[in-house]
C-alpha cells in the first residue's frame, strides 16, 4: 500500500471518529447522550375537569425540565372511552374514577393507583325547590356512572335520610350534561365531578345540597392509575413523573393566578364557575391510605357493584409518593 493510499485510509478513519463523537451528543453539544431523544413517552388519559388538575399543571410548568420522561396527555369525551384505552395499553395511566380502576383490576388488568387526583369537591346539587334529601323521593337524580364514587355518595345520602335506593329514580348522564338537564327540569339532582356542580350553583339554577366531606368523610374519587408494566420496566421515568405530579397538586392547592389560568387551558369554563368549583376541592395531600380505600371497598361491595374488590395490597402502590414524602 502506498503512502498516498495509507493517508486516503486515514483521512476516512479520522472523519469516521469525528462523526461516531457527533452522534453521542446533543443538539449543541450539550454532553448529553442521544437517549435523550428517547426518553420514555408517558400517555395519561384525563377527562376535562378540575379534578384532573395536578395534571395539567404538572404539563404546563414541568415539560422543560423532564429528564427520564415525556409527557403525553390525551383527552377523552368518556369514562369508557378513556378505560378501553388504559385497557388495552393505548394509554399508560389515567386521572379515572377509583371504582372503574378497581373493576378492571378485579377483571385482570394490571393496574396501580399511585396518588388522588384531589380531596372533597363532589358536591350534591338540587334544583331550587329541593330542601331536603326527602323531596327528591320519586325524582329523577343524576350520576355520572354506576361505578363511581358519586353513586355511592347518592347511596349514603339516601341511606342516612332514611330513604330507599328505589325512592329516587337514579340515571346516568355525561356530566357536561348535568346542569342543562337540571336548568331544564330533566332531572331535580345530581352529583359529579367539577366544576359541574359550581355551574349551577353559578348560574342559580340549583344549589349545594351538601358537600361530600358532610356525607362521607375522607372519600375517594378520582385517582392517579397506571399500568403495572409502565411502573416496573420504567422505574425512573415513573418515579419521576410521580414527584412532578406531587409538586403539581401542591402548586394546584395554591389556587392561585398562575394555576387558574392553567386549568383554563384545559377546560372550558367560566372564572366564576372556577373559583367556586376550586373553594370546594382540596389537592394538598394526594396519598391514598388504607382506612380510606377499605371503606369504599365495603361500600362497592354493600351496593353490589363488586363482591370481590382487589385489596388495598394488591391495587395500591404508595411506594413513589413514600419516598417523595420521606
Amino acid at each position: 500500500m502506498n503512502i498516498r493510499n495509507k493517508a486516503v485510509i486515514l483521512i476516512l478513519l479520522v472523519v469516521m471518529l469525528i462523526h461516531l463523537a457527533a452522534c453521542g451528543k446533543t443538539e449543541g453539544d450539550s454532553g448529553h447522550s442521544s437517549a435523550d431523544s428517547d426518553l420514555k413517552t408517558i400517555k395519561i388519559g384525563y377527562l376535562p375537569i378540575t379534578h384532573a388538575a395536578p395534571l395539567y399543571i404538572e404539563e404546563e410548568l414541568g415539560k422543560q425540565h423532564f429528564k427520564h420522561f415525556k409527557l403525553e396527555l390525551v383527552k377523552f369525551g368518556s369514562w369508557p372511552d378513556l378505560m378501553d384505552a388504559l385497557n388495552t395499553g393505548r394509554i399508560d395511566g389515567a386521572s379515572v374514577l377509583v371504582e372503574l380502576a378497581m373493576k378492571a383490576k378485579e377483571q385482570g388488568i394490571d393496574l396501580k393507583a399511585v396518588a388522588l387526583g384531589h380531596k372533597d369537591g363532589n358536591v350534591i346539587v338540587a334544583s331550587n325547590d329541593i330542601h331536603q334529601v326527602a323531596d327528591l323521593k320519586g325524582k329523577k337524580f343524576a350520576i355520572p356512572h354506576k361505578f363511581s364514587t358519586h353513586h355511592v355518595l347518592l347511596y349514603e345520602m339516601l341511606k342516612k335520610a332514611g330513604l330507599q335506593y328505589s325512592d329516587v329514580d337514579v340515571v346516568e348522564l355525561a356530566p357536561a350534561e348535568m346542569p342543562a338537564a337540571l336548568a331544564e327540569g330533566r332531572i331535580s339532582g345530581y352529583v359529579v365531578a367539577e366544576p359541574f356542580g359550581a355551574k349551577s350553583v353559578v348560574i342559580k339554577k340549583g344549589k349545594a345540597l351538601f358537600q361530600s366531606e358532610e356525607i362521607w368523610k375522607d372519600s375517594v374519587d378520582c385517582t392517579l392509575v397506571m399500568r403495572g408494566e409502565i411502573l416496573n420496566n420504567h422505574k425512573e421515568a415513573s418515579r419521576e413523573f410521580i414527584t412532578e405530579y406531587l409538586k403539581a397538586g401542591e402548586k394546584a392547592e395554591l389556587k392561585d393566578e398562575e394555576a387558574k389560568q392553567i386549568l383554563g387551558k384545559y377546560m372550558n369554563i367560566e372564572k366564576d364557575v372556577l373559583d367556586l368549583s376550586l373553594q370546594w376541592i382540596s389537592y394538598g395531600d394526594l396519598k391514598l391510605t388504607e382506612e380510606a380505600y377499605e371503606q369504599l371497598r365495603q361500600y362497592m361491595i354493600e351496593m353490589g357493584l363488586s363482591n370481590n374488590p382487589p385489596s388495598f395490597q394488591d391495587f395500591v402502590d404508595n411506594s413513589f409518593i413514600d419516598q417523595v414524602k420521606g
